[in-house]
């Protein structure tokens, strides 16, 4: 599950990776190590000779319809795409990493990080026209922490003592204890109260017809086929206000907000929903869409075709990786996960899928974070190894068949009969780079003797009825990671529960106290001690194999103006995207 395209404010700080296009995940973050050698290029954009025009529609894809058009209640990327368009947060990243202000317009913070208060713009409005207060961000946060909603996110807001509204446009927020990641945790979409407030939260209507603040109004959603929006002529951002009490008043036909509207300058933002990476590209060939995040061998090829848009390439702040269901007794042991990552050749998946265009992944965290342990060392392809560690845990080939088993004692079915090593790799439809590393990895395994059988199941249904219900053996998945590196909601045990991140059922009472640990420590120096000690326990631990960190390989259309490779990556500054009136092709 990824973010794609271009930048979307973040509504949460991890979400599942969908597809190969990482659009806004790439970058540095200062550190004093040495920064891996990544090449970050990029086609020449034309040269901006024509002014800013209002206009033309953008045509996004993706290979997976989203489930909730509420900020609070999605875990995929299909849905943040949407969410980051419709809502805002009180916070944001700019396009160098750095938070600024979204619908907070300034903050103090007090007390060594134990108080923070925001001071929220005047003059937004929702897409109906109500008013944004200080009473929205309140019943955010109560629905955040409220037990009865589904919300993977709730870790994050349960460390606030109390929120008080001060007045309509000031909200002071009081730890129980020091945060670290507080400020960034505001980047969570606002939701509006007038809304929600009536009818049931997680299957309210408005999570299929959303009502934000953003620079995207909501206009209509096709299931698996497409979801519209429109420039919302009220979006706020560079704005000057009106002054307090003016009254939004029709002037020659039309609304106040709309003589001074600034952005965006795009009419509507078109998601498709196309479900396999292949076809994108024969309508991104056709022109029928606009954009995608291409595949390593798409990237490659045809130079000639991407005399029409603008090719770019830069390391994502993601990876891939193999999760095991740790409640699966096959891998309840470290040395057997451990021996299936020495049976795996992540290289050969790095040169053969990925075309050489990333690196074998070692931990949790991308190498361009100071989170990142260099120290740390990839388990090397070594099938020798893995067979010795997996006859030390009573795997061997008893029969002579090629699969390895082993005697049960009565562990899985009450009877001491001997079972296979067989279980099923379960990944998305639609994902070339994924089914080709199934196809690779189950080759690589069936050399020491494990037999694995590859499911290759539709997005919703992959999402739904396996992962959230945690019914499978391994899954190969992916992370799109928040610039801190606090990944309590992936890896701390308190996240187990069905609609939590850690569906994989992972524990470690040491790893539990270092993200509690990491959370409260504000000194980056510590911080960096913490984090670099996770990934090494992760990586002693293999709770998953850790596959590969992707480079993004986005295109755009040349007919737009504006794209930018920034250290936060492509599309940061979408809303100021715009195509020359000669240059424009839909009307609507």
């Amino acid at each position: 599950m990824t973010r794609s395209r271009k930048y979307k404010k973040t509504d949460k700080r991890i979400i599942l990776l969908l597809a190969i296009s990482y659009w806004l995940l790439s970058g540095s973050i200062g550190c004093s190590r040495k920064e891996p050698n990544h090449s970050i290029t990029q086609s020449p954009n034309h040269p901006i000779t024509q002014s800013p025009a209002y206009g033309d529609v953008y045509i996004d894809a993706s290979i997976g319809d989203a489930s909730y058009l509420n900020p609070i209640l999605a875990m995929d990327s299909a849905s943040g795409d949407i969410n980051g368009l419709v809502y805002n947060g009180l916070v944001k990243y700019n396009k160098n990493i750095k938070l600024v202000g979204d619908l907070a317009e300034s903050w103090e913070i007090k007390r060594n990080g134990l108080e923070i208060i925001f001071h929220l713009r005047k003059n937004v409005h929702w897409h109906d026209g109500q008013p944004f207060t200080s009473e929205d961000v309140r019943f955010t946060y109560e629905k955040l922490i409220d037990p009865k909603v589904k919300t993977p996110y709730s870790s994050d807001y349960l460390l606030v003592k109390r929120l008080e509204v001060l007045d309509s446009y000031t909200v002071k927020i009081t730890y129980k204890e020091p945060f670290a990641p507080a400020l960034e945790s505001w980047g969570m979409g606002i939701i509006p109260k007038h809304i929600f407030q009536n009818g049931d939260f997680n299957s309210h209507p408005a999570n299929r017809q959303p009502i934000g603040t953003g620079p995207y109004k909501f206009k209509e959603w096709k299931t698996d086929e497409k979801i519209v929006l429109e420039a919302n002529p009220d979006y706020f951002e560079d704005k000057p206000a009106d002054p307090e009490g003016t009254p939004r008043r029709n002037v020659g036909g039309l609304r106040r907000s709309q003589q001074t509207r600034l952005y965006p300058y795009l009419n509507r933002y078109l998601y498709r929903i196309i479900p396999d990476q292949a076809v994108q590209f024969l309508e991104l060939r056709q022109e029928s869409i606009d954009a995608m995040g291409l595949t390593a061998d798409q990237y490659k090829a045809y130079p000639e075709f991407f005399k029409k848009y603008n090719k770019f390439r830069y390391p994502a702040f993601a990876y891939t990786y193999l999760g095991f269901n740790l409640k699966n007794p096959l891998f309840k042991e470290k040395k057997v996960r451990q021996a299936i990552t020495y049976a795996i050749n992540k290289k050969e998946i790095v040169d053969g899928v990925l075309l050489g265009l990333g690196k074998p992944a070692t931990g949790p965290f991308p190498p361009s974070s100071w989170a990142y342990n260099p120290e740390v060392k990839n388990y090397e392809y070594n099938p020798e190894k893995a067979k010795k560690l997996l006859a030390n845990c009573g795997w061997t080939d008893t029969d002579g068949d090629g699969w390895l088993d082993k005697q049960t004692n009565g562990i899985t079915d009450k009877t001491n009969k001997r079972i296979k090593f067989e279980f099923t790799l379960l990944t998305n439809q639609g994902n070339k780079a994924r089914a080709l590393s199934t196809e690779i990895i189950q080759m690589h395994l069936k050399k020491v003797g494990i037999k694995v059988n590859i499911r290759i199941v539709e997005w919703s249904t992959f999402v739904h009825q396996f992962v959230e219900k945690r019914n499978f053996d391994t899954v190969i998945l992916g992370w799109s990671l928040s610039r801190d590196p606090d990944q309590f909601s992936i890896w701390h045990s308190s996240q187990k529960e069905p609609g939590k991140y850690n569906f994989i059922a992972y524990e470690n009472t040491i790893v539990d106290k270092l993200l509690e640990e990491g959370r409260k420590t504000f000194d980056l120096e510590k911080r960096k001690k913490i984090y670099w000690q996770i990934h090494e326990i992760l990586n002693e631990e293999q709770p998953y194999c850790f596959l590969y960190y992707p480079d993004a390989l986005p295109v755009v259309h040349k007919r737009f103006f504006g794209p930018e490779v920034a250290p936060l990556g492509l599309g940061w500054n979408f809303v100021k995207w715009y195509v020359p009136k000669s240059q424009q092709k839909y009307s609507q």
